[in-house]
């Protein structure tokens, strides 16, 4: 349930930026999510369709583009992207990483008319 709260801080600052470009109709909102965020995009678009009803942003479809996980490995001294799956430096296969990136949730950008 954590996405509400996060789906109504999205959308505040949306309607903010609507605002202050004269928008009359806010159509898609991308986000940019890391791997580590807790967020679950269907349920931010579920969250929304509730939240933006009567705004200039009713309707709107949320975009997401998934980041990858950043993380830099205390053995060899390299940085590299790896998944979830894979949590192992891709070079020396050692596990001591430090996590770079991940709890990344920001508004990349948004369409309006």
């Amino acid at each position: 349930m954590h996405e509400m709260e996060i789906t109504q801080h999205i959308l505040q600052d949306v309607l903010q930026i609507a605002k202050e470009n004269q928008a009359k109709k806010v159509t898609e909102i991308s986000l940019i999510l890391g791997p580590f965020c807790g967020f679950v995009p269907e349920c931010i678009q579920m969250y929304m369709d509730v939240i933006s009803k009567d705004t200039i942003a009713e309707n709107v479809q949320i975009k997401v583009k998934e980041i990858g996980l950043k993380v830099y490995c205390n053995q060899c001294h390299k940085e590299s992207e790896i998944d979830r799956r894979h949590i192992e430096c891709p070079y020396c296969h050692s596990m001591d990483l430090k996590r770079l990136s991940g709890k990344e949730c920001m508004i990349e950008s948004i369409k309006v008319e």
